[in-house]
């Protein structure tokens, strides 16, 4: 079953990169898979922080190379944010 992070985020990838939904894999790399350059990695962290209210770390984002792991950064800001 899919989580609501995990949703959003594929959701947002998708808006950002243009490719469908579908097509995006939780271990497809960004940049090399998913054709996201450094600008479109700003624009999906600034996405997720709009719409989950965290804020994720500039120096954290080149280091994001696939869903899998931004879904789980997502999680534990949320986590962090919750206690």
């Amino acid at each position: 079953m899919i989580s609501p992070v995990e949703k959003e985020v594929i959701s947002i990838i998708a808006d950002v990169s243009g490719i469908e939904e579908e097509e995006i894999g939780l271990d497809s790399n960004l940049f090399t898979d998913l054709d996201i350059d450094s600008i479109k990695a700003i624009e999906i962290a600034v996405a997720l922080e709009k719409k989950f209210k965290v804020s994720i770390r500039d120096e954290e984002i080149p280091k994001i190379t696939t869903p899998n792991q931004i879904i789980a950064i997502t999680n534990k800001l949320l986590e962090q944010k919750g206690s």
